[in-house]
C-alpha cells in the first residue's frame, strides 16, 4: 500500500516578532494562511530504514532532509520497519512559504494513516515542534494563529474578508536565510514589534463588512529588505498595480499580494512579468 499526499504551502498574513527568547529563540506572534499550492509525497513501507528520493537534484536526500528527519522520528519504535518516500518538489525552495515544513508535517500525517494512527495527536504535535517551528502548523488545514516560537497553534475558521480574494505569490528566483535573518534582527532592537497586533488584524480578517484590510505587517522586512533590495521595489510595485495588501512571506523571499478577485491577481501576475521579465516562479490561487 502506497499513500500520495498533497503538501500545502502558506502565507503570513502577520509575522510580529516580538523580542529574542533566553533559548535563542524568538518569541513571535504570526497569523497564517494555508495557500492550495502543492508539492507531492509518495509514502510506502518497505522492509527496513528510510529511502527518500527527490525530483529536485538540489536538495539532500539524507538525514539533512527534514522528511528524512521527519520519518526518522516517527519510526523510532517500529526498529523493525521502513519506509520509501518520494518528493515531488513543485514549490519554490527557502521561500518562506513553508513547503518544507509542510513536506515534513505531511510526512507525520501520512505515516501516522500508513501505520494504523501509531501516534496519537499531542505526540505527532511533539515530534513536529522538534523538527521546525513551522511544522505544527502543517498538522491541520486551517487558518491559524502562532504565538511562542511558532510551534503552538490556534486553528480558525476561514477568514471571511478573504473570501472570493485572488492571491498572488511571487518568488524571485533566490532564497534568504531564515538563521541570517534571525541573527540580524537581534542587531536591530527597534524592529521588534508590540504584542496586540495579531488581535487587531483577526478583527479585520473576520468581518464580514467590506472595507480596508488592515494589520498586515512582517518584521522580517526590514533586515531582509536592507540586503535583497529588489524586494521593496517588487512591494512597492504590487502595491502601486492593484494590489489590496502587498507583503513578504516568513523571512522571504517570496512576496504575495491579496486582490479582488484571481482574475485581478492574474493581471496583476502579467504586469509583474511585463515589467521585471519571466525569471522566477510566480502563481496565483483564489482564497
Amino acid at each position: 500500500m502506497s499513500l500520495v499526499l498533497k503538501s500545502h504551502c502558506k502565507v503570513n498574513l502577520l509575522l510580529n516578532i516580538l523580542r529574542r527568547r533566553e533559548d535563542g529563540f524568538h518569541e513571535l506572534e504570526s497569523v497564517i494562511q494555508p495557500v492550495p499550492l502543492f508539492d507531492e509525497l509518495r509514502i510506502e513501507r518497505a522492509t527496513k530504514g528510510i529511502e527518500l528520493t527527490c525530483s529536485d537534484p538540489r536538495l539532500p536526500v539524507g538525514q539533512d532532509n527534514l522528511v528524512h528527519r521527519a520519518a526518522s522520528l516517527f519510526l523510532k519504535k517500529f526498529e523493525a520497519e521502513g519506509v520509501r518516500i518520494h518528493l515531488q518538489k513543485n514549490l519554490p525552495l527557502a521561500a518562506g512559504i513553508g513547503a518544507g515544513s509542510s513536506n515534513a508535517a505531511f510526512t507525520l500525517r501520512g505515516l501516522n494513516e500508513l501505520f494504523g494512527s501509531a501516534y496519537r495527536p499531542d505526540e505527532l504535535q511533539s515530534m513536529a515542534a522538534r523538527l521546525g517551528s513551522d511544522v505544527p502548523f502543517f498538522l491541520q488545514d486551517n487558518p491559524a494563529l502562532a504565538t511562542g516560537r511558532g510551534e503552538q497553534i490556534t486553528p480558525l475558521n476561514p477568514f471571511a474578508a478573504l473570501q472570493g480574494k485572488g492571491l498572488l505569490l511571487i518568488h524571485p528566483g533566490f532564497g534568504v536565510s531564515t538563521p541570517w535573518t534571525y541573527q540580524t534582527l537581534t542587531k536591530m532592537p527597534n524592529a521588534y514589534g508590540h504584542e496586540g497586533q495579531a488581535e487587531k488584524i483577526l478583527q479585520s480578517l473576520q468581518s464580514t463588512q467590506s472595507g480596508e484590510l488592515a494589520g498586515f505587517g512582517n518584521s522580517l522586512e526590514i533586515p531582509v529588505f536592507q540586503k535583497h533590495r529588489v524586494l521593496p521595489i517588487l512591494k512597492n510595485f504590487l502595491q502601486e498595480n492593484g494590489a489590496l495588501v502587498a507583503l513578504m512571506s516568513g523571512s522571504g523571499s517570496t512576496t504575495f499580494a491579496i486582490t479582488n478577485n484571481r482574475s485581478a491577481a492574474e493581471t496583476l501576475r502579467a504586469k509583474y512579468h511585463e515589467h521585471f521579465g519571466q525569471a522566477g516562479w510566480s502563481a496565483t490561487v483564489a482564497l
